[in-house]
């Protein structure tokens, strides 16, 4: 009969500050499978239970992690270590990140595997291989060496087998792009630093690139960036090309048509709706609201460009919201209006990447309806 150990869990029950400056950060999936490997490992070799454990972070810092579990017979030994995503919307904040360690005949060696609810690669591009766990390469060295810190001598004369574990990380992956990028069955254990920056844009970013690598590794030389889920599906049902080639930027325009030109990329369209679109069309690489409201001076002018009377003009420019302006434009049938932000969008994008793909731009209403599209390529100019 094996010793047997449990915590009360933390309530994570503090509100989500909206002041970033007083914002919380939070651990990576990576480190806290590090940490419950190195807590399950000293069970095993010790036959104790564990309560804390010290680990260090890939960045080299030391951070002492409680463990909400352990359990262990002389075989084996498992270990919880509860991921905290500080003020971070991570979802996945609470997840049991849970680590069984056994011995096995592999003198000197520690096999790394992931269980239950960590993903398997399906798909190329992703830096791991076809059928591998999901353990980046920072968590796999990081979790790897904590287990060697935690095993010590031992491993002269035995080998270890650690399994990751994540209870729940299928239904989680649900919320994520793994399904997308081929990542199946399971959440991702990811982290460079072992650190979360509460709303920090690197983790948008890295998927933004990986959707771009999975594209690119399945042979694709065009694909979709999308302002949002929204978007993206009207575009999908417009194009029909394979799911890998859709990639949602967000508000990350700029860093996405870089990424897609360092990629290779061919060709880029560039799908949304009037209000994230009119802001890239004015030259604007980061369009979050934080970065303000569109310049109706701006769509007035493209009313002006686009043949529309005085008054029409003058409506546009005391809109309320580009979705205002596009209620303007469609009661007065100002044709044309919404392909001359396309191809503004267009100009813009293919500068701001010195003329390395084409370009063209998709302007679909709220309905999922286009109401402009342009394109420039090597052929227009």
């Amino acid at each position: 009969m094996g010793a047997r150990g449990d915590l009360s869990l933390r309530a994570f029950v503090q509100s989500k500050s909206p002041d970033k400056k007083n914002m919380r950060n939070g651990w990576t999936t990576g480190i806290c499978a590090a940490a419950a490997a190195k807590a399950a490992t000293i069970a095993l070799r010790t036959q104790g239970v564990q309560t804390l454990v010290e680990v260090t972070l890939p960045i080299h810092k030391k951070h002492t992690f409680a463990v909400a579990h352990c359990e262990f017979t002389a075989a084996s030994a498992t270990c919880v270590v509860i991921k905290d995503a500080g003020d971070d919307p991570d979802c996945t904040d609470g997840a049991h990140l849970t680590a069984t360690v056994s011995w096995n005949d592999e003198v000197g060696q520690i096999e790394l595997k992931g269980g239950a609810g960590v993903a398997t690669v399906t798909k190329i591009g992703l830096g791991l291989q076809v059928g591998q766990s999901a353990i980046n390469p920072v968590p796999f060295k990081n979790i790897t060496e904590m287990v060697r810190e935690g095993v010590g001598e031992c491993l002269n004369n035995k080998g270890l087998r650690v399994v990751i574990s994540v209870p729940g990380g299928e239904a989680m992956s649900e919320l994520t792009q793994n399904a997308r990028l081929g990542l199946l069955g399971g959440i991702s254990i990811l982290g460079t630093s072992g650190i979360v920056r509460p709303y920090s844009s690197a983790a948008f970013k890295v998927s933004i690139a990986q959707g771009m690598d999975v594209a690119v590794g399945e042979g694709l030389s065009t694909i979709v960036l999308t302002t949002g889920g929204k978007s993206e599906d009207y575009l999908m049902r417009l194009r029909g090309l394979p799911q890998s080639a859709y990639v949602q930027m967000g508000d990350f325009a700029g860093f996405s048509l870089k990424r897609a030109a360092k990629s290779g990329i061919k060709k880029v369209i560039i799908g949304g709706m009037p209000g994230k679109l009119s802001k890239i069309a004015m030259g604007k690489m980061q369009t979050h609201a934080a970065g303000g409201q569109v310049d109706l001076g701006f769509l007035a002018e493209i009313g002006r460009e686009a043949g529309a009377s005085a008054e029409i003009i003058q409506r546009i420019a005391e809109a309320n919201t580009a979705r205002h302006v596009q209620e303007i434009v469609e009661q007065h049938q100002v044709q044309g209006f919404w392909d001359i932000v396309a191809f503004k969008v267009c100009e813009v994008s293919r500068r701001h990447v010195d003329g390395a793909m084409t370009l063209a731009c998709m302007l679909v209403d709220f309905g999922g309806g286009i109401i402009g599209q342009a394109e420039i390529g090597e052929e227009q100019d």
